[in-house]
């Protein structure tokens, strides 16, 4: 049976199916239109593209193609939610349902739905497990005293805010919070922290929120968040390790470390 793939934006499910080719799998990809690149269709076996409100389609492709496994790979903004796109019955009906439009409220009901359905969701990076960041200092740098002790803070704050799936990431000056991501992103939670600071460095901090599963919302760095860190003047960033993506492993270092940015992944406990 072909492993199926919701395709979002970014690095990410190109990099599955990259790997994925070079395993021999089999991956069918339903890719999300308002986010994938098309750069995902030569790779996939078979590409199909739906609307992100089209959870009918979704099930009935899966059905189609005889796909009993699934993973999501790419991000899907959240905000969409509350864009103009125009879901579909079951899904209207699935929004009522929940009590919570957070990330776990919704992707929690969607499992459900396509669990009904004979369809299970799978490991995000199942495919991509030598991206995981390992423990230890990655760059060249190691981070200074005052950044250890900005991203411990940081990382007290993100372990409170897993409790309520708020965001992942969390931005941090001289042992003050500077900003919580919400729905507007890292890279908009950065550029808005950076224009509070007046000049102060900031630390950023991705949580991977404890959980057990890395079935979704698996935190990602790539170069992008190297670029946005040097823009802000954010000189240290924290992950934690195993549980974080880093895509373009080797060109992400490489920036970091030509930007003396320093980057520190610590093994953390998860619920």
């Amino acid at each position: 049976m072909p492993l199926g793939m919701i395709a979002g934006n970014g690095r990410f499910p190109v990099l599955a199916l990259e790997a994925a080719r070079t395993a021999g799998l089999e991956v069918v990809v339903i890719g999300i239109k308002e986010e994938a690149s098309h750069e995902i269709e030569p790779l996939a076996a078979r590409c199909h593209w739906i609307s992100l409100g089209a959870l009918s389609r979704l099930i009935d492709i899966c059905h189609h193609e005889g796909i009993t496994q699934v993973m999501m790979c790419g991000q899907v903004k959240h905000a969409k939610i509350f864009s103009a796109i125009v879901p579909d019955l079951k899904l209207v009906k699935l929004l009522a349902s929940i009590e919570t439009k957070n990330t776990e409220g919704l992707i929690g009901a969607v499992m459900k739905v396509l669990k009904d359905e004979g369809i299970e969701l799978v490991d995000s990076t199942l495919l991509l497990k030598d991206l995981l960041a390992p423990a230890g200092v990655l760059t060249r740098r190691k981070p200074s005293a005052d950044e250890e002790r900005d991203m411990e803070y940081g990382r007290r704050i993100a372990a409170a805010l897993s409790e309520h799936d708020i965001g992942q990431s969390i931005a941090i000056a001289d042992r003050a919070c500077v900003a919580v991501e919400a729905m507007e992103g890292t890279d908009a939670m950065l550029r808005r922290a950076a224009s509070l600071v007046e000049g102060k460095p900031l630390r950023l901090v991705k949580g991977s929120r404890r959980r057990r599963h890395m079935l979704y919302d698996v935190p990602v760095v790539g170069p992008q968040t190297i670029a946005v860190m040097r823009e802000t003047g954010t000189t240290a960033l924290a992950i934690d390790a195993g549980r974080t993506l880093m895509l373009d492993q080797a060109e992400t270092l490489r920036q970091a470390d030509a930007a003396q940015i320093t980057i520190a992944a610590q093994a953390i406990p998860y619920s």
